[in-house]
């Protein structure tokens, strides 16, 4: 999975850069008001927590989080938004899982087919490449943090599934039930990490030659774009040093 811990952290800090721009607010407000449907309180509501904490990881004033709440459960009008997932291939191949929310799914659905037409890419029916990933817990530390050993200890005993020395970082692996410990375990021991989260990660990837990953890259941006888009999922393997530029 050369490049995918570098991927996560660009991702997140470019997120944090975005919310400052205010780009990313509504995409959060969504999620947040989505996943209250099943109760506002996080701690009972795993789907609530996550989106919390990524409103926080943004600077989202505690107000919007608030509000958005009580969008979900009702206590406030509001939209009505309901979750779409789109798959297709990208340029070389590269399998594509979208996740959005939507309060027009024949028009959402019909713009990202668009998006990935004039990317080069083309959507595929519903089980087409869902199969290619698995829901982890991913986060990635710096090597310059801590020493190998020493955080395989503290990780392993707190319930992760493995940890991938790579070239700047260490990807940590965990079920997404244990993702929590986990991370609380690195809280405790002080531990920065450079981004964590429950995502889907490929069970393989593909190879992705020069000539093709800024064509890989660019869908992703495009689909990132969209204002019904959530997350974006492929199984590229592009090399860090095409990632930095």
């Amino acid at each position: 999975m050369s490049g995918h811990s570098k991927w996560a952290t660009i991702k997140h800090k470019k997120a944090a850069t975005d919310a400052k721009r205010g780009q990313v607010f509504t995409k959060l407000i969504k999620e947040i008001t989505v996943a209250a449907r099943n109760g506002g309180n996080p701690d009972t509501n795993p789907r609530l927590r996550v989106a919390i904490e990524r409103g926080k990881e943004a600077s989202m004033p505690a107000d919007n989080i608030e509000r958005a709440i009580k969008k979900g459960t009702g206590e406030l009008e509001g939209v009505s938004y309901e979750d779409i997932t789109l798959e297709g291939y990208g340029p070389g191949g590269v399998a594509f899982y979208v996740e959005g929310l939507t309060d027009n799914k024949n028009r959402a659905t019909s713009e990202i087919r668009t998006i990935f037409s004039k990317k080069g890419g083309n959507m595929a029916g519903a089980g087409s490449v869902s199969w290619m990933f698995e829901k982890k817990g991913y986060i990635v530390v710096n090597k310059k943090i801590i020493d190998e050993d020493k955080l395989m200890g503290i990780v392993l005993e707190a319930g992760a599934e493995d940890l991938v020395a790579e070239d700047e970082n260490y990807a940590i692996t965990t079920s997404p039930v244990d993702f929590y410990k986990v991370k609380k375990a690195l809280e405790d021991n002080a531990i920065t990490m450079e981004s964590a989260e429950t995502t889907l990660l490929p069970k393989s990837t593909i190879k992705v030659a020069e000539e093709e990953a800024k064509k890989v890259l660019d869908l992703v941006d495009a689909l990132e774009e969209h204002e019904d888009v959530q997350h974006v999922y492929a199984n590229f393997d592009i090399p860090d040093e095409m990632l930095k530029e």
